[in-house]
């Protein structure tokens, strides 16, 4: 699918620094679907994730993404909305939320949601993080489309001004899980994508 105009305009102005100042480096390119909705599933270190993330994708794919229903107050609400997020209530279960994506995803659209929900706290081991969320394997699942891993590296430290690191893996193998039961198939794809991101990160 195509940039929207905003969409376009603030990769114009945002990209140069990004890619020159804050030296984001891309890995994994190739691992991307060249048609077709997917879901692209990284870790989460900072608000800013979903820029570095998607800015390698520009400019032939826009990212769509969850985004706290919170920050749809003014003024952050219609930038982060026109930029292609849509609103989930977190903690609540937001069936309209995981409905929407889902239908973006066969819409042609790449989802990018974060299983671990919220940013990962400094210092926290990963071993002490909150159970991820099973969202990205539901709607890539219903969805019919392929589940790409990502890391990402540095959004949590952009005073050093980088260096920024994205890497994309191969999609998530779930074929195999369709005839399961949903719950637990969305739970064994989640610890797949989760080891597949674990490995991407240790490669940053």
């Amino acid at each position: 699918m195509s940039t929207s105009p905003f969409y376009f305009l603030a990769a114009i102005v945002t990209g140069p620094p990004v890619w020159l100042i804050f030296r984001l480096r891309v890995s994994g390119k190739e691992h991307i679907p060249r048609e077709g909705g997917f879901v692209l599933s990284a870790n989460h270190l900072s608000n800013l994730d979903p820029w570095p993330l998607g800015l390698p994708l520009f400019p032939h794919r826009q990212i769509r993404f969850m985004a706290k229903a919170e920050l749809f107050r003014w003024p952050l609400g219609p930038v982060i909305k026109a930029g292609g997020a849509f609103r989930v209530r977190r903690g609540l279960g937001d069936a309209e939320a995981i409905e929407t994506a889902v239908q973006l995803a066969r819409e042609g659209e790449v989802v990018a949601i974060f299983p671990e929900g919220t940013r990962r706290k400094k210092g926290l081991k990963k071993t002490r993080q909150a159970r991820p969320h099973t969202g990205a394997v539901r709607v890539a699942m219903e969805a019919g489309v392929p589940l790409v891993p990502a890391a990402l590296a540095g959004t949590d430290r952009l005073s050093r001004l980088g260096p920024l690191r994205v890497a994309y893996g191969t999609p998530v193998e779930l074929g195999d899980l369709r005839d399961r039961d949903v719950r637990k198939a969305a739970e064994i794809g989640t610890e797949r994508l989760m080891a597949a991101i674990a490995e991407l990160e240790q490669a940053l």
